[in-house]
């Protein structure tokens, strides 16, 4: 089976993930998209992070109703920072060699790839889907390419249009009393409202 992955610190997770994995789905053919919030993500170790508990029921009420999505705490159920290759190794193991990864990153994320632990057996282990992110430029393979030799052939480029929100942003919003509804699922909407997040 073709599966997508999509990770992130998802703090909180927004439309544009949702559109970004259904967009995957439908234009690469996976039977199924991984959602999986991080533990602790390594690239982030200066800013607070919500617990992340809230954040797996976050994304647990954003996915709810769409069947081909499913959550993963392969993340948050280890100690430690949470590196990508660990976890494309776990769910390698988990699910079996002949399952195609395909792992969806924003442009943003591409310029970081080459500080990420073992890169370049990332790139062996799962195709990359590079997802355009409003106010980013298309990756440099070319430049990419003398630290991550074989990356070029490695991507697929997801044709949508580029994503505008971002979760710093929504963060930002509920801290000024400002309305999200349109930024996050209802559901995510209301939990947030609940559990008086990001205030």
């Amino acid at each position: 089976m073709d599966i997508g992955i999509l990770g992130g610190t998802f703090d909180p997770i927004h439309s544009g993930h949702l559109a970004m994995a259904e967009e995957a789905r439908l234009k690469l053919g996976l039977g199924r998209v991984l959602f999986i919030p991080a533990g602790q993500p390594w690239l982030k170790v200066d800013r607070d992070i919500t617990p992340a508990a809230y954040r797996v029921e976050i994304v647990k009420r954003a996915i709810a109703a769409n069947p081909y999505f499913e959550l993963s705490t392969t993340e948050v159920d280890r100690p430690g920072p949470s590196y990508t290759i660990d976890t494309i190794t776990i769910l390698h193991r988990q699910l079996g060699a002949e399952t195609r990864f395909f792992f969806l990153l924003g442009w943003d994320s591409f310029a970081e790839l080459p500080q990420w632990k073992e890169a370049t057996k990332l790139i062996q282990l799962c195709r990359l889907v590079a997802v355009p992110r409003q106010d980013f430029n298309p990756p440099d393979l070319k430049a990419l390419e003398t630290s991550i030799p074989g990356i070029t052939q490695n991507v697929i480029w997801l044709d949508m249009p580029p994503i505008d929100i971002s979760s710093s942003d929504i963060r930002k919003r509920v801290a000024q009393g400002q309305s999200i509804h349109h930024l996050v699922p209802e559901e995510v909407e209301k939990y947030i409202e609940e559990q008086k997040l990001y205030r």
